[in-house]
This record gives C-alpha cells, sequence and structure tokens, in this order.
C-alpha cells in the first residue's frame, strides 16, 4: 500500500504536526514516503463513524445502493457507516445482514457495518434471529427495527435480555404508534395553523422512559436512535445520572431546522420524527454540547423524486446529509464552546466506541488510519446535483457552509482526494483491510 507523509496539519483543531501512514497504519515517522501531502490549513479528524445509515439495498436499489452510499459517506468524510435493517428483504437472518457486509466490503469506500433486525419482519411479534446475526461473518452487535418502533414491552424487555449475553445493544426508534397514527409533522402551534395531524413530543418520550427502566432493569445497552425533544434529552440526563447504560444521538436536522420550515409544505422537511420547535433545537444542541447525547447520526434517507417530488400528505418521511453532515454540525454548534475535538468526539470517537470498531475513532500510533482532512475555511454552497448519493432530498440544499472535505483515508488508502472520489480501497479486489 502507498505510504503517506502528512505534513503540517492540525490534528483535532490543534497542531500543526504532521501524520505518517504506512501498511495501512499510522506508524511515528517515515523517512521515505511515497507521497507527501501539504496539509497546512487543514484540520485532521479520525475518520466519521455514523451508527444511523439507510442504504437501502437489497430491494430499494432505485432509492440507494451500496455502492452509491458508500461513495456518499467517503465524501462525507466517513470511514465506517452503520446500515438499518429496513430493506427489502429485512435484514434479519445471518444471510441478509452478511449479504450488506459482502457488498460494502465489494464496494471499498467505507466499512460497512450491518445493523440487524429487532424482530421479523421488522413486524413486532417476535424475536429476529439476534444471535446467528451475531455469530455471522458480519458480526452484528447493533440491532434496531428503525423506522418502527418495538412497541410492545414484554419484547423490548426480552431483546435487551437476549443481547446482554454478547454486550449488544438495542437501537430504539422512540414512537408511540398509538400516538402517531396519520402523523405528518411536530403536533405544536404550526400543525394547528396548517390543520396536518401532529406527532406529539410525548409519544417519543414516553418510549425513551419506558427503555431506560427496562435497560436499568435487565442491565442491558440501550441506544436511543433520532432523540428530538427537549423532553427526551432531559430523560437521558436522567438515566445517565442513575448509571444505566444508555447512549443516545441526534441528527444533523435536528440540530438545526425547526417545524416553522413545514409551512413551505415542501416535502424535503418531512422526516420522522417531525422537525421540532426552536426550543427543542436548542435543548438538543445544548445535550450535545455537555454530553448527554452521545453522537450525531445522520439517519442519511435517499429518497427517489416520485416519493419526495409531490404533495406534502403522499411525501415519503426522509432526507440525505452523509456528505453535508460534518459542516452542518460545525455550524449549529457555533454557539457552544464546541471545538474540532469535540466534533470528532461525537462524530468518530463516541460512535466507533459504542459500535466496538477498535480500528476506527481515533488518530493514534498502531491504529488503521482512518482519517479525514477538512478545510475549515471554505465557502461551500450545498448543491445535492453535485452529490455522490442517489438521493437529491437533502434538506439544506441552498444552504453556505464554511467546512469542507478534502481528502478521506480508508485504513491508509486515500479514497477521497481535493474533495473527489479516488480509487476504492483494495479490500474491494480482494485485499484486507491493513496489510
Amino acid at each position: 500500500m502507498t505510504s503517506y507523509l502528512i505534513q503540517g496539519a492540525s490534528v483535532l483543531g490543534v497542531g500543526p504536526r504532521d501524520l505518517a501512514i504506512s501498511g495501512g497504519r499510522f506508524v511515528d515517522a517515515l523517512s521515505d514516503p511515497d507521497v507527501v501531502i501539504d496539509a497546512r490549513g487543514l484540520v485532521a479528524l479520525p475518520g466519521l463513524v455514523d451508527l444511523h445509515t439507510h442504504l437501502r439495498e437489497p430491494g430499494r436499489e432505485d432509492a440507494e445502493t451500496v455502492l452509491t452510499g458508500s461513495q456518499s459517506a467517503a465524501r462525507g468524510g466517513y470511514t465506517a457507516v452503520h446500515a438499518m435493517a429496513n430493506t427489502a428483504p429485512v435484514a434479519d437472518t445471518a444471510g441478509v445482514v452478511e449479504q450488506v457486509w459482502n457488498l460494502g466490503r465489494e464496494a471499498g469506500w467505507t466499512e460497512v457495518v450491518p445493523i440487524g433486525a429487532v424482530t421479523t419482519g421488522q413486524q413486532g411479534t417476535q424475536l429476529a434471529e439476534l444471535g446467528a446475526m451475531a455469530r455471522s461473518a458480519a458480526g452484528v452487535r447493533i440491532f434496531s427495527d428503525d423506522g418502527l418502533c418495538v412497541a410492545d414491552p414484554l419484547l423490548m424487555r426480552r431483546a435487551l435480555e437476549y443481547v446482554k449475553t454478547f454486550d449488544g445493544i438495542i437501537a430504539q426508534h422512540s414512537q408511540e404508534p398509538r400516538l402517531t397514527e396519520g402523523a405528518q409533522m411536530n403536533e405544536g402551534t404550526v400543525s394547528a395553523e396548517l390543520g396536518l395531524p401532529g406527532w406529539p413530543a410525548v409519544a417519543e418520550e414516553a418510549i425513551i422512559a419506558r427503555d431506560i427502566l427496562l435497560a436499568e432493569h435487565v442491565g442491558s445497552r440501550l441506544h436511543v436512535c433520532h432523540l428530538s425533544t427537549a423532553g427526551s434529552v432531559e430523560l437521558v440526563r436522567w438515566a445517565k445520572s442513575r448509571g444505566v447504560r444508555v447512549t443516545a444521538e441526534v441528527t444533523p436536522h435536528h440540530l438545526m431546522l425547526t417545524d416553522e420550515l413545514v409551512r413551505t409544505y415542501d416535502p424535503l422537511y418531512k422526516v420522522n420524527p417531525p422537525l421540532r420547535t426552536q426550543a427543542d433545537v436548542d435543548a438538543v444542541r445544548a445535550g450535545l454540547a455537555d454530553g448527554t447525547i452521545d453522537v450525531v447520526g445522520t439517519d442519511h434517507a435517499p429518497h427517489t423524486s416520485e416519493h419526495k417530488c409531490c404533495e406534502w400528505t403522499a411525501a415519503a418521511m426522509g432526507m440525505v446529509g452523509m456528505e453535508t453532515a460534518l459542516a452542518i454540525v460545525v455550524e449549529a454548534m457555533r454557539d457552544f464552546d464546541f471545538d474540532f475535538a469535540d466534533v470528532a468526539r461525537v462524530m468518530s470517537t463516541r460512535p466507533a466506541e459504542i459500535s466496538g470498531l477498535p480500528e476506527q475513532g481515533r488518530i493514534e500510533t498502531g491504529r488503521g488510519a482512518n482519517l479525514v482532512l477538512v478545510d475549515p475555511e471554505a465557502e461551500v454552497r450545498i448543491d445535492p446535483a453535485e452529490h455522490a448519493t442517489m438521493g437529491r432530498n437533502n434538506p439544506f440544499t441552498g444552504f453556505t457552509v464554511s467546512t469542507r472535505i478534502v481528502d478521506t483515508f480508508l485504513y491508509g488508502h486515500r479514497v477521497v482526494a481535493g474533495s473527489a472520489l479516488a480509487d476504492p480501497h483494495p479490500i474491494a479486489r480482494g485485499g484486507t483491510w491493513i496489510a
């Protein structure tokens, strides 16, 4: 593999410092590197890790594939993404999760880590083959019915008990279904004025509260997906004060956008959970800043144009965001004491720790050289037509941001160079991650 000497980078926003890469790992020094990169003025971060990505394959290749989603991830600075289970067929068996895992390796643009379904077919009636997925080549450790809530408390308890045997995680989409039937947006002043059925905050908070108590009772690991309300932040803060093994994520769009945008009736802003109020946005930003919320997960959810370019009530819920997530987080957190070290913590280090990816999340000698170089003073106008994802449903279309991904290194291989896709990692040709 090519060796690199990256000169003058600001590592985690501090520096400058040189970084050396050889054999797919960070090394102390290189006397004769193959390539020297002038990184003065650039910030070096560990490769980003996304705990919440929808790659759609198998079954919805018209919206996204593992290949296009992986390319989108690489351009966004991600060196590992976790693929949600709501595919067709659902990723509820060892065979399907291994298929997704193998597709990721064949693509070679990012490490693809499958998430298995909690229940068979995501139907919420019986547990899926959790043990078989955990023992598979994919080595699944996180399970979620994301898109649907595990609403049955007994089934949720059994799932938590089962994964505890191998230190797995249940990642819950917190939505009480009977409180959200027909919901189109956040329940509040705007929904009342527009006459659209509302999705109340308590529908999220009730499930989070229940699952915190179940996780405490069982002593198992719970991950709260795409938390979106002020009340949810307080519940997670309370749980952590009690020592409950709970982690939580927030999306870039819930850090930035509010339900006031729904007044446009533009389906770009239709998402689940829905965009909330400014008070909720302020609360989740504060929760991310103080560590109550552990990670930023993109909830990258590509849809075809026919599912988004239609009237509001018929439109699908979901937004894309892997290629803009880093820039949006930087913009959203400007009013806090939130530097690039904090960005690395919530977008790389903590996600890697939660998932159990030892080669991801840190810039340290001997670890896998998963790295992103960022220009912190760029001026970029977001245009989905320029992105690698097949989805064009980015709610930040037209925004101008000041952060740009320049290079992405996946286990020492330069998959993005000068903000453009370069070459996939040699694992795509039957190699290994690290030489």
